[in-house]
C-alpha cells in the first residue's frame, strides 16, 4: 500500500486525525488507496486559512483568475484518460463514461477562466440629478463546498471553478466513498499557481467535516449536492447560523420520460436505456420514470426488454461493459430493497434485478424494469438512485403530462414525440428545471445551466454564466461628483 493521501490546508498537504479506505466497487479485493479523514480541528484551520487568503485572491485581475483556472483544464483535458480509469475505478461507471465525465471537468475549468474576463457591471444615471450609479459584482467569501460521490470529479469542479473565477476561497469536502478523483483534481489545483489558502480540501464525514463548515460563521456560502434530507439539514443550520449563510441545493429527482404513441420507439427506447440505465442509473437525472400512453405501450416495453437484456453489466474497466456496479454495499442494499418494495405494491417485475456475480466480487446488480407501476407506488415516487426504472401506462397525453408533473421533484423531464405540438407544449407545462424532447433527461451541457424546482433544488442555479448569481454579491454604488 503507497503512503496515505493527504488534505490540502493553507498551502500544505497535511495528514489527517483518521484513514479511509478507497475500494473498488468492480472488485472489491481491490484497494485503490488509503486518505487521510479530516477532523474538526483541521476543518477549522482550512476555513481560517481561506478567510485569511480571501482579501487577495477576490481583489485579484481577472487575468491572474484566467490563467490558473486555464492552467487546471489544461492538465485535466491532458490527462483525461489516466483521470478516466481512476474515476471508473472507484466511482463505478465505465470507463468512457468516466473519460467522458473527465473530460466534462476540464471544459468547465476551462470555460470559467473566459467567465473571469467576462464579468462586467453596469453604469448609469441616478433619478436624482447628478449622481452618478455604479452596479457590481463582488466575491462572496470563504463558500464551504459539499460534493456527491456519483460524479466525483464533475461536480466538484462545477462548484470549484466559478468559486475560484469570481474570486472566493474554498473549502472543499467530497464524499468520503470515492477520495480519489477528488485528491487527484485538488493536486491539480494545488499546482495551477494560486497562493495558499485559497483553495482547500478536507476529506472526511459529513457529521464532522460538513457539520463544521455549515456551522462556522467564517463560512459565508454553502454549495451541496446531495440527498433531501441532507439538504433540508444545510438549509436549517444556514438559514440559523450568525451571520447567516447563502446556500445552494442540488438534490434529489424522481425523472419522468413521456413517450408519446406517435413516438419512434427507437428513439424512445435508446433514451430511456441511457436515462433510465446508464452510470447504473445513479443519477440524479435518471429518468426512472417511464410514462408511457397506451397506444404503443406495449411494442416499447417488449423493444425496451430486448434492448436491456443486451447490456452487458460487469468490471466498469473491461472493454465491452454497459454497465458497471452500483458504488457500494449500502447502495447495492438500497437497490434490491426497492425492487422488494415493487413487488409488495403491487407492480410486476417484468425483468431484472438480481444480484450478479462476476469474475471479480463486486456490487453488480441487473438493470431492473417494472411493468405495471402507479404513480401512487414508492417505487414511482421515491428516489432509488439506482438502475430501476418504472412504466407507467397512460391514456393520452394530458393524463402522461399530468402524471408527469406529480411529484415532490422537478429536476429533469423528456418526452418522445414526433408532434411539435406536444412538444412545445410539453417544454412549456413540465414542471421540471430541464426538459429534454426526444433524448435522454440525463446530460446537459457545460455551458448552459443545470437546476431543478420543487423539492429537487433551492437557490441559484449551477454551471453556465448562471452560476455568477450564487458566487457573486451584487453592490450598488452611488457618486456625487461634486
Amino acid at each position: 500500500m503507497n503512503a496515505v493521501l493527504k488534505n490540502y490546508v493553507a498551502g500544505e498537504w497535511a495528514a489527517g486525525a483518521g484513514i479511509s479506505r478507497n475500494v473498488n466497487p468492480s472488485n472489491t479485493k481491490d484497494i485503490i488507496g488509503e486518505y487521510a479523514k479530516a477532523d474538526s480541528a483541521q476543518t477549522l484551520q482550512a476555513i481560517a486559512a481561506a478567510k485569511a487568503a480571501f482579501p487577495k485572491w477576490s481583489r485579484s485581475t481577472p487575468q491572474e483568475r484566467f490563467d490558473a483556472l486555464n492552467r487546471i483544464s489544461t492538465e485535466i483535458l491532458s490527462r483525461k484518460d489516466e483521470l478516466g480509469h481512476l474515476l471508473a475505478r472507484e466511482e463505478g461507471k465505465t470507463l468512457a463514461e468516466g473519460i467522458g465525465e473527465v473530460a466534462r471537468a476540464g471544459q468547465i475549468f476551462a470555460f470559467f477562466a473566459g467567465e473571469a474576463l467576462r464579468l462586467t457591471g453596469e453604469k448609469g444615471a441616478s433619478v436624482r440629478p447628478g449622481l452618478d450609479v455604479e452596479i457590481t459584482r463582488e466575491a462572496v467569501g470563504v463558500v464551504g463546498l459539499i460534493t456527491p460521490w456519483n460524479f466525483p470529479i464533475a461536480i466538484p469542479a462545477w462548484k470549484i471553478a466559478p468559486a475560484l473565477c469570481f474570486g472566493n476561497t474554498v473549502v472543499f469536502k467530497p464524499a468520503e466513498i470515492v477520495p480519489g478523483s477528488a485528491h487527484a483534481l485538488s493536486e491539480i489545483i494545488a499546482r495551477s499557481g494560486i497562493a495558499a489558502g485559497v483553495f482547500n480540501l478536507v476529506m472526511g464525514s459529513g457529521s464532522v467535516v460538513g457539520q463544521t463548515l455549515i456551522e462556522h460563521p467564517d463560512v459565508a456560502a454553502v454549495s451541496f449536492t446531495g440527498s433531501v434530507a441532507t439538504g433540508r439539514r444545510i438549509a436549517q443550520a444556514c438559514v440559523a447560523s450568525t451571520p447567516m449563510k447563502k446556500f445552494q441545493l442540488e438534490m434529489g429527482g424522481k425523472n419522468p420520460l413521456v413517450v408519446l404513441d406517435d413516438a419512434d420507439v427507437k428513439v424512445a427506447v435508446e433514451a430511456a436505456v441511457n436515462g433510465a440505465f446508464f452510470s447504473t442509473g445513479q443519477r440524479c437525472t435518471a429518468s426512472s420514470r417511464l410514462i408511457v400512453t397506451q397506444g404503443i405501450h406495449d411494442r416499447f416495453v417488449e423493444a425496451l426488454t430486448e434492448r436491456v437484456k443486451g447490456l452487458v453489466v460487469d468490471d466498469a474497466l473491461k472493454t465491452g461493459t454497459h454497465m458497471g456496479p452500483v458504488v457500494d454495499q449500502n447502495q447495492l442494499d438500497q437497490d434490491i430493497s426497492y425492487i422488494g418494495i415493487g413487488k409488495d405494491e403491487g407492480a410486476k417485475l417484468h425483468w431484472g434485478g438480481e444480484r450478479l456475480n462476476r469474475e471479480t466480487p463486486g456490487f453488480y446488480l441487473q438493470p431492473a424494469i417494472f411493468t405495471g407501476a402507479t404513480n401512487a407506488m414508492r417505487i414511482a415516487r421515491e428516489e432509488i438512485f439506482g438502475p430501476v426504472a418504472s412504466v407507467i401506462a397512460a391514456r393520452d397525453y394530458d393524463e402522461a403530462l399530468a402524471i408527469s408533473n406529480d411529484t415532490e421533484f422537478g429536476l429533469a423531464a423528456g418526452i418522445c414525440t414526433a408532434s411539435l405540438k406536444y412538444a412545445s407544449h410539453f417544454k412549456r407545462n413540465s414542471e421540471a428545471g430541464m426538459v429534454m424532447v426526444n433524448l435522454p433527461t440525463a446530460g446537459v451541457d457545460y455551458h448552459v445551466p443545470f437546476g431543478g424546482r420543487k423539492g429537487s433544488s433551492y437557490g441559484a442555479r449551477e454551471q453556465g454564466a448562471y452560476a455568477r448569481e450564487f458566487y457573486t454579491i451584487v453592490k450598488t454604488a452611488y457618486t456625487y461628483p461634486g
